[in-house]
């Protein structure tokens, strides 16, 4: 068995319940952007300086997450790659919006995502995968893209 088919299959034990699968759809993408938002807080001028406007400590650590991706599965990391581009344009534009700032904007959605998902395993009565093996926090973004790509008839 490959390795990401081991690992989605290990996260999907503890996620088996409707409710909880439910809430996942919902706040596994908005805890990643809430990240890529939080790092994209932090200052990088002299990056952005030395490379242009968009690249920032969030492109920098989303490179190294998209390597982890490839990793595992080639045509996975595709897919999570066009999902990160629309996390850091989103990021961009709610830092550019100046309605809020960007690092508080990913501060609540952060914690209210972490509320929906410590209530969707409580629903599930399970422990979330991550309190295992932390690499499940970057599993359960793929978890989500696998099942787009099952339901498109793209191979993983």
């Amino acid at each position: 068995m490959r390795r990401i088919d081991q690992l989605l299959s290990e996260y999907g034990e503890s996620h088996q319940n409707a409710t909880n699968k439910t809430i996942h759809w919902i706040c596994v993408p908005l805890i990643f952007f809430s990240v890529v938002g939080l790092i994209a807080s932090i200052p990088s001028g002299f990056l952005q300086n030395l490379v242009g406007s968009y690249f920032n400590w969030a492109t920098v650590a989303m490179i190294l997450v998209l390597v982890y991706y490839l990793s595992l599965s080639v045509s996975l990391s595709i897919g999570m790659a066009l999902f990160t581009l629309v996390c850091l344009y989103l990021a961009r534009v709610i830092a550019l919006s100046g309605i809020v700032p960007l690092w508080l904007a990913c501060v609540i959605i952060f914690v209210l995502a972490w509320i929906g998902q410590f209530y969707g395993h409580k629903v599930e009565g399970k422990k979330p995968s991550f309190l295992k093996d932390l690499q499940f926090l970057l599993i359960g973004p793929a978890w989500l893209m696998h099942f787009i790509y099952k339901r498109i008839g793209i191979p993983y």
